[in-house]
């Protein structure tokens, strides 16, 4: 073999791969990721909501893969069998996509102060060139939860903001701050009962998602033990168990729980240990 056959001739394989280990890590290093996330996604969602259908298991692994969304971090959020992003996994993903600005506004023509009642503009800016994606955010005491009345002006801009990035990164799930939860008083109706859906809302309440939502978000929120709450629950509400209590009951414990987590958490908290204690001596 000449000289020059000698340096056109390939190298042996196991020398090509330990010239570049660099290059081997990073073959397939994306797909290993993305799986390993989904795995971990998957692990604290059925921590949280415990078992998951098989569509909202397809659905977190396109999240998983398409968006890097995390469950732990707050990002994604499970109601009524569906995902909807939160502002947390919107940041991020403008974050990852070197966002370069966000523009607010209000839109003081159609704004009602005395009212509570708020619009916002928001604009999104993808790169320094970007001519904005604009989203409008609207907020007032009727299409908020009753937790966060007095604070619609900060409520509208979220939502804004929201459906501004939204639009610029082709994010098609809503976002659990654009849900309107309007208090229900007048629904005599057992907790959980299924009502049949006309409007294909896909079982929420005049598009509300259901009470079990709201108290599993509320217990999460809080750090709460789900059995102690359950147990305050029914004795709050006079029954049995909290299947046995009625809708209107239900919601009024939600909204107190909410009052006293946020107002009181350590009170509540020693109120949810004496459950603890009358649990451990039931027969």
């Amino acid at each position: 073999m000449s000289q020059n056959d000698r340096a056109s001739a390939p190298a042996p394989v196991g020398k090509q791969q330990s010239r570049h280990p660099k290059m081997r890590l990073q073959i397939g290093g994306p797909k290993k990721k993305r799986s390993a996330l989904f795995r971990l996604n998957t692990i604290h969602a059925r921590a949280t909501w415990g078992v998951l259908s098989k569509y909202a298991i397809q659905s977190l692994q396109q999240l998983s893969d398409r968006h890097s969304l995390e469950v732990a971090g707050g990002e994604i959020h499970l109601l009524d069998n569906r995902w909807y992003i939160t502002h947390a996994g919107l940041l991020q993903i403008a974050r990852r996509n070197r966002c370069v600005g966000i523009r607010t506004s209000i839109e003081k023509g159609i704004s009602d102060p005395g009212a509570n009642r708020w619009v916002f503009k928001a604009t999104v800016y993808k790169s320094p060139r970007s001519r904005g994606f604009v989203g409008y955010g609207d907020a007032d005491p009727s299409n908020v939860s009753s937790l966060v009345h007095g604070a619609e002006m900060r409520v509208a801009e979220t939502r804004a903001v929201n459906r501004a990035l939204r639009k610029a990164y082709g994010i098609g799930l809503c976002s659990v701050e654009e849900l309107g939860w309007a208090p229900r008083t007048n629904s005599s109706a057992p907790f959980d009962q299924p009502k049949a859906s006309t409007n294909g809302n896909n079982g929420h309440h005049n598009g509300q998602p259901r009470l079990r939502d709201r108290l599993c978000l509320l217990i999460r929120q809080h750090h709460l033990d789900a059995g102690l709450v359950k147990a305050f629950a029914a004795d709050y509400c006079g029954a049995a168990t909290l299947r046995d209590a009625q809708r209107d009951q239900v919601e009024a414990f939600i909204n107190d729980l909410a009052e006293r987590a946020a107002k009181d958490r350590d009170g509540l908290i020693c109120q949810l240990n004496s459950y603890s204690k009358s649990q451990e001596v039931a027969p």
